[in-house]
């Protein structure tokens, strides 16, 4: 059985105003795909990981983690910052 993949995917995707119909034409997969992968009930497949991280310019590893990711606020003010 694979690990979860975890993933910042619908983060990115609202910071950048990018619908889950447009990301899935863009990187030639169905809009459902899309939500299923943020939910966390469908791990990307490597190519289509290398797709969504192309298309927003990112490294894979910024969208996609086998480790929960940190909470942004602890990523950005430190983890005791109030």
């Amino acid at each position: 059985m694979s690990e979860q993949v975890h993933n910042r995917l619908a983060m990115v995707r609202a910071e950048r105003k990018v619908s889950r119909q447009s990301l899935a034409e863009a990187v030639g997969a169905h809009y459902q795909t899309i939500g299923y992968i943020e939910r966390g009930q469908y791990n990307p497949s490597l190519d289509l990981a290398l797709k969504i991280a192309k298309f927003f310019g990112l490294p894979v590893e910024a969208l996609f983690s086998l480790e929960p990711f940190r909470p942004l606020t602890d990523e950005v003010y430190g983890r005791n910052q109030q």
